[in-house]
């Protein structure tokens, strides 16, 4: 396998090693000191591990009778993660209850912004200068460090120092997803579990709806309809302005961490662009099906109409966000935690800004394949003397500070607070397939006096707290409203809708990754077919292009892995 660091521009190499160089001398050095530690207190080292050290070992909660310092790659966020005032990555409720249960406290010796993360790893990866504990988000990164004997095994960790509850929530994505971190038969990594955030909603400005007499949509055509009536009266503009209808990502296709994309578009066709998909039995490419050939055609219908943003291919992802913020644009399709992030600025900005999300596409997910796109995975450097403490780590977070601490409110805060999951040590998550749903239900059987509050995991009160602030008129801070529009307004409209999760489906040993060519390939085509610069018909050639410039061989290829689907 060829490194994927290798990929990257000579000046971008030149330019990270540098930045990189202090954070690998840091652990170069503490990896000399904790060698020479080591070897002067071999005896001392022994005997306390036969002792409480070996019953750290092996429980999930287990502390150590010494602090525990690991070192790690933190994947840092947007304003400091949303931290409050004062907290840092090494010091805030995450990592202060981690010390406060297991005596263990992280050493941030590499840090970098999201979006530039996985091009430090490609240089750690390369100089096999690894932090103690190092979160991955590719696959073809995980399987280099595992072909070049980088990270631990994590078999026996994971069966001795994982909770009950959490073995639970990762049986409810099937075998699949830990089996895709297996190499032969070994686990080598933590994959994170992808929750189940159910279909894009339409949000809409209910209040420019409201001015011009429309009437709340029941279908995706009701809903196009209305943006058209924003263009037409030319709403958010001013003099000289040209109005924007919806606010349309390039990419097309959304991932869990992402908003603007047009998945539902292609789900009422009954497309699948960009996953792998069984048709009549075999496993297909579903960018190049007939479904997405006529989704497309609508798309490009939009577009003449002025429904679909005329300058959408000229706009990142920092641009659209801006639209919604200035109130430029009224209409766009986002997951549930829109609230969160981009509504939240708009709200603090302008409370008369009402978007109103609508469920108005139902989904047959039951042939596509899930992929891996969206996973994180956490490694454990090879030779690091604690490896239990990744599965230790995810055991307090993800099911003690939840479900039964009486002291962890400070952490289970941070949900209201919309603090980020990149303020964690391990930034993941591990949950349940359906706990989006679920919480929102349990709140809601609360509020209707079907349970008591105490019944309530502390998440899930968290939230309860925040939105009943908000409904109460006790509170107006933005992220009491995020809660309420979130957790109970957003997640409610797909349980009316009877939105039901589907079991996942993985490939076995592939998770059918397109090369970067193919990928390019189909962006161009899709963006030309939409914007009229390429026919319809055009669908074609691609097609025939994609399988003679690899498609057919990637598609053999995952038919082979897979010979019983």
């Amino acid at each position: 396998m060829k490194s994927k660091w290798k990929k990257l521009p000579v000046v971008l190499i030149g330019i990270i090693a540098i930045a990189v160089c202090g954070c690998s001398n840091d652990l170069q050095e503490l990896n000399q000191k904790r060698s020479s530690a080591a070897k002067e207190n071999t005896e001392s080292t022994e005997t306390v591990r036969t002792g409480t050290w070996e019953t750290a070992a092996q429980t999930p909660y287990g502390a150590y009778p010494e602090l525990v310092t690991y070192t790690l790659g933190q994947m840092s966020g947007a304003n400091n993660s949303n931290l409050p005032d004062g907290n840092t990555y090494d010091n805030n409720a995450y990592t202060r209850y981690l010390r406060k249960m297991l005596n263990i406290q992280n050493k941030s010796v590499y840090m970098e912004r999201e979006d530039r993360y996985d091009e430090f790893v490609n240089i750690l990866v390369k100089d096999q200068t690894l932090p103690d504990v190092l979160v991955v988000s590719d696959r073809e990164t995980l399987k280099e460090l595992v072909d070049n004997d980088l990270v631990e095994d994590l078999s026996e960790v994971y069966e001795n120092c994982t909770s009950e509850r959490i073995k639970e929530m990762f049986e409810s994505y099937g075998s699949g997803l830990l089996d895709s971190v297996r190499f032969n038969g070994k686990l080598m990594a933590i994959p994170e579990t992808v929750t189940d955030h159910g279909p894009r909603l339409m949000w809409l400005r209910k209040d420019w709806m409201d001015k011009l007499g429309l009437e709340d949509p029941k279908t995706l055509e009701d809903a196009f309809d209305i943006v058209e009536k924003f263009v037409q009266n030319k709403m958010g503009t001013e003099d000289g302005e040209d109005p924007i209808g919806l606010a349309c990502d390039t990419d097309l296709v959304g991932t869990t961490s992402s908003n603007y994309s047009v998945d539902s578009v292609f789900d009422k066709f009954g497309a699948s662009p960009q996953r792998w998909v069984n048709q009549n039995g075999k496993i297909v490419y579903g960018s190049v099906t007939e479904e997405t050939k006529n989704a497309l055609s609508y798309l490009h219908e939009l577009y003449e109409r002025g429904v679909l943003d005329k300058n959408f291919a000229l706009r990142a992802q920092n641009n659209l966000r801006d639209l919604v913020i200035n109130g430029k644009c009224g209409a766009f399709f986002g997951l549930w935690w829109t609230p969160n992030n981009p509504l939240m600025d708009v709200y603090e900005t302008d409370k008369e800004a009402n978007w109103q999300p609508f469920y108005l596409q139902s989904t047959d997910w039951q042939n596509v394949y899930d992929t891996f796109q969206d996973n994180k995975y956490v490694v454990v450097r090879k030779g690091y003397e604690h490896p239990e403490i990744v599965m230790k780590i995810i055991s307090v977070l993800f099911d003690y500070s939840r479900y039964e601490a009486k002291d962890a409110d400070e952490v289970n805060d941070y949900f209201a607070l919309n603090v980020e999951p990149t303020a964690r040590p391990l930034v993941i998550n591990v949950d349940y397939n359906e706990a989006t749903f679920q919480i929102t239900k349990d709140i809601q059987s609360v509020m209707r006096g079907m349970r008591k509050e105490e019944s309530l995991s502390a998440i899930e009160k968290s939230y309860y707290d925040a939105a009943e602030k908000f409904i109460q008129g006790k509170s107006e801070t933005a992220e009491d409203w995020a809660a309420y529009e979130s957790r109970l307004a957003a997640v409610g409209r797909l349980i009316e809708g009877n939105y039901r999760s589907t079991a996942k489906r993985y490939l076995d040993d592939a998770d059918g990754e397109i090369p970067k060519s193919l990928q390019q390939l189909e962006k161009d085509t899709f963006i030309q077919i939409i914007m009229g610069v390429k026919p319809i018909t055009y669908f074609d050639i691609f097609v025939q292009e994609w399988y003679e410039q690899g498609g057919e061989e990637l598609t053999e290829q995952i038919r082979r892995s897979n010979p019983g689907e």
